[in-house]
Order: structure tokens, then C-alpha cells, then sequence
């Protein structure tokens, strides 16, 4: 263990976690703090060297979010958690401008040190060929993005692309990270205990996020994931993946340059503008594997600002896939249960569907109170949606102990992301309005197949047999009457 264990160094160095903390969690603050003193206490003294200078190396006058952000760039695995809470509505303003930084940032790695990476992968001879920028596009959290361009030789039309490059000893830093990550879910579980709060399944989260940042090294898996973007996307014209070139390595991934300006940096166009790119970032993002009919459905496990772009000839452009995730048929058709159950306000429902989500059997007493409490707050004006089911699936993690899939739990989290992307995109488009209009549209093109199909057969993209719809079409007297009951004891 670590020498300086103990030495809370973000008290020493005057740094104030609260601001990463929305006040809806506040109560978890003292947990959330005693993480960073078990995180930093286990690192090597270089890295905590590295911390100290980068501190030291700010002004005296530097703001708090500075520092904060200053500390979190230091850390792959904290950068990433960085950008996911970039974009939280729940944080203050100054907080988030400052974690934004961190979606894409000015490299500061020498591009000599890319170069020689480049040459070490590719050969002198392959390496030779390829024109370099004089400085890179970008510094992400494991890689640097170098433009480069190949003239014009015969027959070959020239290539102009960038390099994903890892970035040299991103591996061994990436490790030690995941190492401590590995031992923190029963030490906060410990401290959660102590403070007398409610645990978080926190084995399941970090496990799932831990495996996720194991694999962003991988980049011949990133090139296997672009490959299938490209074919999940190509009937789409709206939206644009990086096509992949050659000069491909297991540390380097070579594709087209996509030229554009980042989706939150859009205020410059008309309303309208915007509007139809949030829509678009919805239904790519969300509505695509969600309303799949395919047995596994590929989604985008990343989805920070600083990966979409909207690109000159108005695309949605949606980089960096070395974070995916898939869908299961089974999730998805439950999730619908979820959904069809609020409309009928039939809780037992709900229930059954939320307790068939789970990896493991929850405590179904607390599944039941939980649901109670939700479908309580639905009536005619306020119906069930994209909000309403992610804070009954909240509330069923903190309170039921509800385990969800490693996939689940990432796709939470990239709705999480996407939710404030779409509010800083556009304040006119929600994801709240717009999925349940694409559900409609997806329902419409069943229409065909739907008398052909067996009464409890669920093989469409809205996930529902035609036995769920008979069901919903019975109990509709029966449900207006208890969302008026409902809206009546509400108030």
C-alpha cells in the first residue's frame, strides 16, 4: 500500500468536491469523498507527483471548478467520468462549462512521440508515405488524433484521414486505475454502511464501467465496432461514421476526417436548426436500438458532446466507437412491459417486468412499494415516459437492490449523457416528446406483418404481440377512470 495513505490529499491541496455532487445526492458526499482519499491513496507516488504538480502549476487565484477539472484530467478513468456529468443540468453552470473542457481537448502530448509510435507500428516504409499535420487534432482521455494525407501515387486517389494514436504508457495508467476501481465497490459499500446510507449495487456499476474503460485501449475492437456502425447506419442519410482506411494496428485506428462543429456549439443556427439535430441525435442514439427488431441491437456507449458533430453538410456525424454496448431482444420486450403497464396503471405488471430485468431476484416487497410510488404520480397530463421509467429504474436500484445487466447499466448511463446533450443542443426538443412519436412511427410500419404474425408473437420493433395490444385496447375504460382517480388524489 502506498506510502502517503491517509493523506486526503484533495484536503491538502484545497480542493472542495461538493460542486461534483447534485444537491439531490448531497447526502452522499461524505462517501463520495472518502472514494477520492481511497482512489489517490492507492496510486503510485509518480502519479501522485503528477497530481501535486498540476496543481501547483495554476494560479493562485484559480477557480475551484478549475482545479477540480485540472485534477479529473489527470485520470483516464476520471476524464471519462468527468464527461458523462458534463452535461448535468443538476450541476451549476460554471462547473459544467469547465467539465465540458474535457470532451475534447488541445493535444499536449509531443507529436514527435505519436510520430515515432506511427513508425513503430506501421514501418518505416508504410510510415514514410503518410504526410503529417504540423500538430495534432486532439487529445482524448487514451488517444491523440494526428490528421494526416497520402498524395495522389498512380491509380491510388489520395487519402486524407486521421490516426487514433494510443498515447505512450496510456495502458499501464489505465491499469492502476482499474486496479483500485476493482477494490472500491465494498469499500463504499463499508462507508455507506457507516454513514447510514442506502448502498448503490456499486459492484455491478464499477464492474461494468471498469470492463468498459478496459476495452477503450483495444483498438482493433474499436475498428470492428466502426465497421458495424457503418452498416447499422447506412440506410440512414442524417447520419455520417467515420468510414475506416488502411494503415490500421492493434494501437492505431485509421479513418476518414470529418470536418464539422460540435453538436453543443450549434447557437449560431436557426432554432429550427437545432431542433431537427437534437431530433436527430435521439433517434440515432436512442430510438435506433431501442426500437430494433434485431435479437441484439448495437448502441453507442459514449456518447459525450465531444463525439457528435454536425457536419458541414448537416449530418450528424458520431465518432469514436471503441465503447459499445448491445441490447438484448428479452430487455427490451420487458422494458415495454415496463411502459405498457404504466399506461393501464396495472403496478403487478410493472413489476413482474421490472423484476424480469434484473440479473438477479430483487426484494420484491421493495420492487412493489417502488412501483406503487410511481405509478401513483401518472394521470392524463403527465403519462409515462423516458424520465418517468429512468427514475423508477433509480429508485428500484437504491431501494430494491435491483441488479441490472453490465449492458443495462451502460445504457443508463449513456442516457444520462444524452439527456443533457439534447437540452444543450436544442431547448426544443425532448427526449420525452420525441421517442414516443418515433414509436408510433415504428408501430405504423408493423402494420403489414402484424396480421400475419401469432397473437403472442413479439418479433417487431416496438416489441409488443398482438396479445399486448388487444390488452391495452380492453383495459382503456378501466384505465381513464384510474388516471382521473389518480389526478384527483394528486391534486
Amino acid at each position: 500500500m502506498a506510502a502517503h495513505q491517509n493523506l486526503r490529499l484533495w484536503e491538502k491541496l484545497g480542493i472542495d468536491l461538493s460542486p461534483l455532487v447534485p444537491e439531490v445526492y448531497k447526502e452522499y458526499l461524505p462517501v463520495i469523498e472518502d472514494a477520492f482519499t481511497f482512489f489517490l491513496d492507492r496510486l503510485s507516488l509518480k502519479r501522485v507527483a503528477e497530481v501535486l504538480a498540476g496543481q501547483l502549476n495554476l494560479p493562485q487565484d484559480a477557480s475551484m471548478p478549475e482545479r477540480l477539472v485540472t485534477l479529473l484530467g489527470q485520470f483516464p478513468t476520471l476524464q471519462k467520468l468527468a464527461q458523462i456529468m458534463a452535461r448535468d443540468r443538476r450541476l451549476a453552470p460554471p462547473l459544467r462549462r469547465r467539465l465540458q473542457l474535457l470532451e475534447s481537448m488541445e493535444a499536449v502530448t509531443p507529436l514527435s512521440n505519436i510520430k515515432s509510435i506511427i513508425q513503430n507500428e506501421l514501418g518505416h516504409r508504410i510510415a514514410s508515405r503518410l504526410q503529417f499535420a504540423a500538430r495534432a487534432l486532439a487529445e482524448a482521455s487514451v488517444a491523440v488524433v494526428v490528421p494526416f494525407y497520402v498524395p495522389e501515387q498512380k491509380a491510388a486517389e489520395p487519402i486524407e484521414g486521421v490516426l487514433k494514436v494510443l498515447k505512450p504508457g496510456i495502458a499501464e495508467r489505465l491499469e492502476e486505475e482499474l486496479e483500485i476501481w476493482s477494490a472500491l465497490a465494498p469499500y463504499l459499500d463499508d462507508r455507506c454502511a457507516h454513514y447510514r446510507l442506502p448502498s448503490f449495487n456499486y459492484a455491478d456499476t464499477l464492474e461494468a464501467v471498469k470492463d468498459l474503460l478496459a476495452n477503450e485501449v483495444r483498438l482493433d475492437q474499436e475498428q470492428a465496432h466502426l465497421a458495424a456502425a457503418a452498416k447499422l447506419y447506412a440506410g440512414c442519410e442524417y447520419v455520417q461514421v467515420p468510414s475506416l482506411l488502411p494503415f490500421c494496428t492493434r494501437h492505431i485506428t485509421a479513418m476518414e476526417r470529418i470536418s464539422g462543429t460540435k453538436v453543443t456549439e450549434t447557437d449560431h443556427l436557426p432554432d429550427e436548426v437545432r431542433q431537427k439535430l437534437a431530433n436527430s441525435i435521439i433517434e440515432s442514439l436512442i430510438a435506433q436500438p431501442v426500437w430494433s427488431a434485431d435479437f441484439t441491437a448495437l448502441f453507442h456507449a459514449d456518447p459525450h458532446a465531444g463525439n457528435l458533430f454536425l457536419t458541414e453538410d448537416g449530418r450528424l456525424a458520431i465518432l469514436d466507437w471503441s465503447l459499445v454496448g448491445r441490447l438484448g431482444k428479452a430487455e427490451r420486450v420487458h422494458t415495454m412491459q415496463i411502459i405498457l403497464g404504466a399506461l393501464t396503471l396495472d403496478a403487478p405488471r410493472i413489476a413482474r417486468a421490472l423484476t424480469a430485468l434484473a440479473r438477479a431476484t430483487p426484494n420484491e416487497s421493495a420492487v412493489r412499494e417502488v412501483v406503487d410510488k410511481a405509478v401513483g404520480t401518472l394521470y392524463w397530463s403527465r403519462p409515462p415516459g423516458f424520465r418517468w421509467l429512468l427514475d423508477l429504474i433509480d429508485a428500484a436500484l437504491v431501494t430494491a437492490d435491483l441488479r441490472l445487466s453490465p449492458d443495462l447499466i451502460l445504457f443508463r448511463k449513456s442516457l444520462l449523457t444524452l439527456e443533457g446533450v439534447v437540452a444543450d443542443v436544442s431547448a426544443h426538443s425532448s427526449i420525452d416528446h420525441i421517442l414516443p412519436r418515433l414509436a408510433l412511427r415504428q408501430f405504423s410500419r408493423e402494420w403489414i406483418t402484424r396480421p400475419l404474425a401469432l397473437p403472442t408473437s413479439r418479433h417487431f420493433g416496438t416489441h409488443l404481440s398482438n396479445l399486448d395490444l388487444w390488452g391495452l385496447y380492453g383495459s382503456l375504460p378501466v384505465s381513464t377512470v384510474k388516471f382521473w382517480m389518480n389526478r384527483l388524489a394528486i391534486g
